[in-house]
């Protein structure tokens, strides 16, 4: 009975306007938020910390750019590692060739980087679209891992073509504790998924929508797009490519051009379409499903004395995903961001059967 929106009345545009209109849900996302930067670094070990929290965290900032490009936008990409990729080199770079360059304004400029590759191979969705698009945004992928594997000069020529992060130095201190590092991408995911919902519940997010839901009645309507859809790819690959730079520096801490494979891209793709296409929320659910699968498989049937070996647990893990991936796009395309959406609106109804 508590969660209604009767009697909640709103005396301005900015109040109708909100991300979220209901109070329980505004106590409900500050209560998340005090629980994610207060108890969890300090309740939580530091292996639950670097091994769950950091790569959820990382893997949900971009899904978050993929699902722009892809769920607002309508644009469907398959070079999302590589574009995390064009984020990780640059920013290694930035920070190993300009010492004196804050580590955050490394990560940000290689972010700027992969913007700019992200728009030069979008260029081709201003012609095509859909699985040719696919094609490809593929190609892209597969040309940015030649690319890293090949040319010396972005590993620092390093022999056996892995390199090792920079020291994480912010403002004079070195993040070296798993606490301080899952607060540090803490900071980042908060401040891009605020954004990113502004963004996409404003005009330019309007825009993307309209050429998602039919182009040409969009650009007969008078939008440009060249201006929409070089601009989801922008802002797309820029948040992918600070998500890549995160991966790289805080997670990997070394890594090679493998790190950033196919595998990655559909991984992330998998995240969008079993979370919610169109949904800020099921980047986050669909991250947190894709991580804990291998975990409770692993887990699970030890568990109770049944010991899976590894190579079963990949095969299951190919299983399942592939599966619900195709009951979700023939039942609930919208992932699990529509069941929680379904739900709460059964909540703002029950005990009423209307």
């Amino acid at each position: 009975m508590l969660y209604r929106e009767a009697g909640q009345f709103k005396t301005s545009y900015a109040a109708d306007e909100a991300i979220f209109p209901l109070t329980l849900d505004r106590v409900a996302i500050f209560i998340i938020l005090a629980i994610a930067f207060i108890a969890v670094p300090a309740l939580a070990s530091d292996y639950f910390l670097k091994a769950i929290l950091l790569p959820f965290l990382i893997l949900a900032l971009a899904a978050i750019g993929l699902n722009i490009l892809v769920g607002y936008c309508g644009q469907l990409s398959l070079g999302s590692g590589g574009f995390m990729a064009v984020g990780a080199y640059a920013a290694y770079n930035i920070a190993i060739r300009i010492p004196e360059m804050p580590i955050i304004a490394s990560l940000l400029l290689g972010g700027v980087c992969a913007a700019a590759v992200g728009v030069l191979f979008g260029i081709p969705s201003l012609r095509i679209k859909g699985f040719y698009l696919a094609v490809a945004t593929l190609a892209a992928q597969f040309f940015l891992d030649w690319l890293f594997l090949r040319i010396g000069w972005f590993t620092n020529y390093s022999s056996s073509g892995s390199v090792n992060a920079p020291a994480l130095n912010i403002f004079g201190a070195t993040l070296r504790t798993p606490a301080e590092q899952y607060l540090f991408v803490l900071c980042f995911v908060v401040l891009f998924a605020l954004g990113a919902k502004n963004l996409v519940r404003g005009n330019i997010g309007r825009t993307w929508m309209a050429m998602r839901d039919m182009d040409i009645a969009a650009e007969i309507m008078g939008i440009r797009p060249i201006y929409a859809k070089l601009s989801a790819f922008a802002i797309s690959s820029f948040i992918i490519g600070v998500a890549g730079g995160l991966w790289a520096f805080v997670y990997l801490g070394s890594w090679e051009p493998l790190a950033f494979d196919i595998n990655r891209s559909f991984q992330l793709l998998f995240m969008i379409i079993i979370g919610g296409l169109g949904s800020i929320l099921g980047c986050f659910l669909g991250a947190a499903f894709i991580l804990l699968v291998p975990i409770l498989l692993n887990q699970v049937p030890a568990a109770f004395g049944m010991p899976l070996s590894t190579a079963m647990i990949s095969h299951l893990e190919f299983m399942i995903f592939g599966g619900l991936i195709i009951v979700f796009l023939i039942v609930e395309p919208q992932g699990f961001a529509r069941l929680c959406q379904i739900a709460k609106e059964k909540l703002r109804l029950w005990p009423f059967p209307y």
